[in-house]
């Protein structure tokens, strides 16, 4: 029990929902593929600023863990198991919200994705990211038209070749001393690498956080056409993989933070009157439930007045739903911008 006590300093929702009884009733749990509670919480026990705390290492964790996951998912996502997740993949059409681009720097929208059979990135052997990363380079392949392009391998490049990618914002690198705690980063950079298509315009990252991450971005406002391209990728790509699902948690990632949709859609805009009113841009963002981070992402300052802004949720709401509150979100806060 000492061996999977949190640390004292530690404000986790680990922490804070790990009671004695829920360890004494998880602690020997053991998923098919050999995931365990000890496994789970490793990065928050070696990470006491760590705000989350735990990592699934499958898919039946979510089941397996659930007494602890479930309480963590509600509170971060404010979501009842009562109301099942529900999926909305399709075009929309909607106009430019800045046509002269005035504001919006970039738009830019992810999703993660893992594979049914496989253990997730923390709890994989490397035999396991090989067969893995040929499924899915077999699935890219199969893009077509202006979604096609092809592979890099990390493994197969050399430093100055990765660092030319990375300048052009084409790859990832090592993952974090939360990710490196919880198993993410071994054998790198083995069995990694990213897919591009031709025009740069969509991404796939292999064997990040989660198995995949498919990228859909522009330099430009047009949140219709970054959106439409992943409604044409995603049916393409589970066309040859089947994506790990929950009837309840929608898709399901590494990280219980990013279930449901597994989206994260946004933008990055200049805003140099509502910097300096950060208290009103933080009300219109609460609105539309969008969250502001800065301009390299979470935990980064904001330079310029250029500001990261993208959806907060991602559980309950559908992939449709998102993208309708991140534009009428932004056309709020452009007007406030505007008026200012």
């Amino acid at each position: 029990m000492t061996a999977l006590a949190l640390p004292e300093g530690s404000n986790s929702l680990v922490k804070k929902h790990l009671s004695r009884k829920i360890l004494t009733r998880l602690e020997h749990r053991k998923t098919d593929s050999g995931f365990t509670l000890a496994k789970a919480i490793r990065s928050g026990i070696k990470n006491p600023d760590s705000s989350i705390g735990i990592y699934a290492g499958d898919a039946q964790s979510y089941h397996t863990l659930s007494p602890l996951l479930d309480p963590i998912i509600s509170e971060y996502h404010g979501f009842s198991k009562t109301c099942p997740h529900t999926s909305d993949i399709t075009p929309i059409a909607l106009p430019l919200i800045d046509p002269e681009g005035s504001y919006i720097r970039s738009t830019r929208i992810r999703v993660a994705r893992n594979l049914k059979g496989f253990s997730f990135p923390c709890h994989m052997t490397l035999s396991q990211r090989k067969e893995l990363e040929q499924n899915i380079l077999v699935a890219l392949r199969g893009l077509k038209d202006d979604l096609k392009g092809k592979y890099v391998s990390f493994e197969q490049m050399d430093d100055t070749a990765f660092q030319r990618l990375k300048k052009e914002g084409l790859t990832f690198e090592k993952g974090d001393r939360f990710q490196e705690a919880a198993g993410m980063n071994a054998d790198f950079p083995k069995c990694r690498g990213v897919f591009h298509s031709d025009n740069n315009q969509l991404l796939a990252w292999v064997n990040e956080e989660d198995h995949l991450r498919i990228i859909s971005l522009e330099k430009t406002s047009d949140i219709s056409t970054v959106y439409n391209r992943l409604c044409r990728a995603l049916p393409a790509l589970n066309s040859r993989l089947d994506f790990a699902w929950d009837k309840t948690y929608g898709y399901l990632t590494s990280c219980p933070t990013n279930i449901g949709t597994a989206m994260r859609a946004g933008v990055h805009i200049r805003l140099e009157r509502l910097a300096s009113k950060k208290n009103l841009l933080q009300v219109l963002a609460r609105r539309w439930n969008l969250q502001i981070r800065g301009t390299r992402g979470e935990k980064t300052r904001v330079e310029n007045a250029i500001f990261d802004i993208s959806n907060r949720q991602r559980l309950g709401i559908s992939e449709f739903g998102i993208i309708q509150n991140l534009y009428k979100g932004l056309l709020a806060i452009i007007a406030a911008e505007k008026n200012l």
